[in-house]
């Protein structure tokens, strides 16, 4: 059995997920079926998802130790530069998929086993660090924006906290679709940062110039009332998240007055994520990088991105 240096999940830490961090070495994953293959990983990229599944949300006891991460770009058996998507499907899972790292081993290894199906080409132009960052964060803001939230017929966006992965992808790819973009972040840095990608920074709960068509939400009850009163009528509130907090107060007669929809969404498909590669390409657009760690200072890299001081993608370097 081969073995292989990985980051992984050895228990929960409700309080502190880093105390569950274990980085050491696992066996290889096994494929599962003959259609999977083995890629070999040079970059990956860390999301809130593998800080919850530290704190055991969304990950079962009896899956532990379980190797973390969902995003990755490498090489497949061939000698092909892919970028891997994420989703499996799970008939077993409510959903009817899952993630990478929540019933099969995940991206933060040597070595990770995904259908072939899975695999989509890493455009030429692109570096393996730009690639990591797209395959959950960014095709989760790409599926907000296009297909959830119907962003052609619109002109105008509301990004609820930027700063995160998902949120200032929302940034950079709406204001790549030629749309009005506005942004809230509490940090000043932040905010002059958002307004350096084309938005319209603003602080949280300020009133905005006019009322939005699309709001990318995933901060959820701290900012859900202020995403309701910047919805213009008609308007599509897409949720993805709830940093803080996941039950907020909804002022209905304001959703069937204004004809409001809101609208939950997760990741995407894998069409969805060539299409997003291939608007990157086109529109010379480049994921937002907060910064870059070899695989040997992987502990640190959670740290950055358990901070909440993070700007973009924190991405890992399998080769360093």
């Amino acid at each position: 059995m081969s073995i292989m240096r990985a980051a992984y999940a050895s228990r929960f830490d409700a309080d502190d997920p880093l105390a569950a961090l274990t980085v050491g070495e696992r066996p290889e994953p096994t494929r599962p079926d003959p259609d999977w293959v083995m890629v070999e990983v040079r970059t990956s990229s860390l999301n809130h998802h593998d800080l919850w599944s530290l704190r055991g949300v969304g990950l079962a006891a009896d899956r532990l130790p379980m190797i973390l991460g969902c995003d990755a770009a490498g090489v497949d058996p061939d000698g092909n530069e892919v970028v891997v998507f994420p989703v499996v499907p799970d008939p077993a899972d409510p959903r009817g998929l899952s993630l990478l790292s929540e019933h099969h081993p995940g991206t933060l290894a040597e070595r990770v086993a995904v259908p072939r199906a899975n695999l989509v080409p890493k455009p030429a132009g692109m570096s393996f660090v730009e690639a990591a960052c797209l395959p959950t964060a960014w095709l989760t803001a790409y599926r907000m924006l296009t297909t959830r939230g119907r962003v052609a017929e619109g002109e105008s966006v509301l990004v609820q906290g930027a700063g995160g992965g998902v949120a200032t992808a929302a940034v950079v790819l709406a204001v790549a679709l030629g749309k009005r973009v506005y942004a809230t972040s509490r940090d000043p840095g932040k905010r002059e940062r958002i307004a350096a990608l084309g938005a319209t920074a603003v602080a949280p709960g300020a009133r905005l110039p006019e009322r939005v068509d699309v709001v990318i939400e995933t901060v959820g009850a701290a900012t859900f009332d202020h995403s309701l009163k910047s919805a213009a009528p008609g308007a599509r509130i897409v949720v993805s998240g709830a940093t803080a907090g996941h039950e907020p107060t909804v002022n209905l007669r304001r959703v069937f007055a204004m004809q409001l929809e809101i609208l939950g969404t997760t990741m995407g498909t894998a069409t969805e994520l060539a299409e997003l590669l291939d608007l990157c390409v086109t529109r010379e657009v480049r994921p937002v990088v907060d910064s870059v760690h070899g695989f040997s200072e992987v502990t640190g890299a959670f740290a950055r991105l358990y901070s909440g001081e993070v700007f973009g993608k924190v991405v890992l370097d399998h080769t360093s």
